[in-house]
């Protein structure tokens, strides 16, 4: 017998757009729901009663929910699960949960960054390319979900101008083309819903080669003024309506056009005329529709109260012995809707972590050096033994600074490169090997050695200020 969880998943989305809020994007309520209901069966006590209140039902239900989807995947709906510990983090409680996870979940040692990336790519068809956790040295376990899909329409949508929107239409004036139904194979009505009103509702969808399954995307659109949550509640209504009817039919709780006054409006635009037509009654409805094209792109942190990912934190700080576990929990979402079909993915993640320091208050410093300061460049000779060589702390270079020089990274000079000094007869100037062409090598010594740190020397014939150096000798090497 099949657990339907449609009513559970609908009142979970409530929540999550209660968190996430009314902007553009896109989220996986059943993504974030798998794992509650994959940590579900370790809870005990009031855990395991918050649990059920956020997911909408019972442990054992949602539990046998969760497995049934993993393990029997839908054709076109990709899904995977995971659960990852750090080695020497587990305990026999631990274990004897993981004993109890579907089949499919993947388990083992806790990969690193680029592994958990290189996951999240794969199960969802390259359309999400970073795990949306970040694991560091503190994260002890992971459990993540993900979700994809990608689909061509069974009758792609025509093109039509971006006025068909109408004139209460925003969106008409930024747009050239928008899609409309194809005369066959959508399905577009009206319907009255039990939090938006009446609604306009439009389904386009996709099968699998032998037609045995598919995916039906339903759009809902209210009157201007209904709250966003109440549109998306309205939503799952009318896909939960029309999933339960007939391929081609429509569902119930659609209204006739001869219910509806004739005109225009945000929502449609209603009309009549004679025709001939073979209705039982000589009345014929017709109704297509007319959206944009569309993309989003979202990160959602899941770790606000309500979620449910607060109390999975207390399950994983009993099942490891450690009550008062940091943790995380957030969702990378994509989805676009375009003429010729639709994709969507998701990556959902928690993750324990070693608990954070107690809350204190820091004081943070950053020192300037904005007028005249000194430099002194030390010698350091340390060699293994432990003693100290005879250059170990003999300052070599000092410098009193009074002009800058130009900005950090400013225009360089010439090439710098190690002086070596040639002395040549008496009276006689050989240049240094390593200098600027064209400078005083007896100006170099300090510029050729430090002058992106420290000093350029001499600047537009200004007096030449005292630089600092400081270098390093070991055994190995002279500097």
């Amino acid at each position: 017998m099949t657990t339907d969880i449609s009513t559970p998943l609908a009142h979970y989305a409530d929540r999550l757009h209660a968190v996430i809020g009314d902007g553009h994007h896109v989220a996986s309520p059943l993504g974030a729901w798998l794992l509650l209901a994959l940590a579900a069966p370790a809870a005990t006590g009031s855990t395991r009663a918050a649990l059920e209140e956020v997911l909408g039902t019972d442990v054992a239900t949602a539990a046998e929910a969760a497995h049934a989807l993993l393990a029997e995947p839908h054709p076109l709906v990709r899904s995977a699960t995971a659960f990852w510990h750090r080695p020497g983090s587990g305990t026999a409680g631990l274990d004897g949960w993981r004993a109890t996870l579907p089949e499919p979940t993947a388990t083992g040692p806790l990969p690193d960054q680029d592994r958990l990336d290189a996951w999240a790519r794969e199960h969802t068809l390259g359309l999400i390319e970073e795990f949306p956790l970040t694991v560091t040295p503190q994260v002890l376990l992971v459990l993540g979900s993900a979700l994809a899909t990608r689909v061509s329409w069974t009758d792609p949508f025509e093109v039509a101008p971006a006025g068909a929107l109408g004139s209460h239409s925003a969106w008409a004036g930024g747009l050239s083309r928008v899609l409309r139904s194809p005369k066959y194979g959508h399905r577009c009505w009206i319907a009255d819903t039990a939090r938006a009103g009446t609604v306009a509702v439009h389904a386009a969808g996709a099968r699998t080669g032998d037609g045995a399954a598919g995916l039906l995307v339903v759009s809902v659109a209210a009157a201007p003024d209904v709250p966003a949550g109440d549109v998306l509640a309205a939503a799952h209504e009318m896909a939960t309506a029309a999933a339960g009817a007939p391929e081609h039919d429509l569902p119930a709780q659609r209204r006739s056009l001869f219910d509806v006054p004739l005109g225009e409006g945000p929502l449609w635009t209603l009309r009549e005329e004679q025709t001939r037509t073979y209705a039982p009654d000589g009345r014929e409805e017709l109704v297509t529709a007319v959206l944009p094209c569309w993309s989003a792109r979202s990160r959602h942190d899941l770790t606000a109260p309500g979620l449910g990912f607060s109390a999975v934190a207390g399950v994983f700080g009993e099942l490891l012995e450690s009550p008062g576990l940091g943790y995380e929990a957030a969702q990378a979402a994509m989805a676009r809707y375009g003429r010729y079909g639709f994709e969507a993915a998701a990556i959902t993640a928690f993750a324990s972590s070693v608990s954070l320091p107690p809350e204190g208050v820091a004081r943070i410093a950053e020192l300037r050096f904005g007028h005249p300061y000194a430099v002194v460049a030390v010698a350091t000779d340390s060699p293994a033994g432990g003693a100290t060589g005879p250059w170990h702390g003999v300052p070599v270079f000092l410098r009193l600074g009074r002009r800058p020089e130009g900005t950090a990274g400013g225009r360089r000079r010439g090439p710098l490169r190690r002086r070596v000094t040639r002395h040549g007869p008496p009276g006689q100037r050989v240049e240094a090997a390593g200098t600027r062409p064209g400078r005083d090598p007896d100006q170099e010594v300090c510029g050729s050695a430090i002058a992106t740190a420290i000093l350029r020397g001499p600047v537009n014939g200004s007096r030449p200020c005292a630089a600092v150096m400081l270098s390093t000798t070991s055994t190995s090497s002279r500097w």
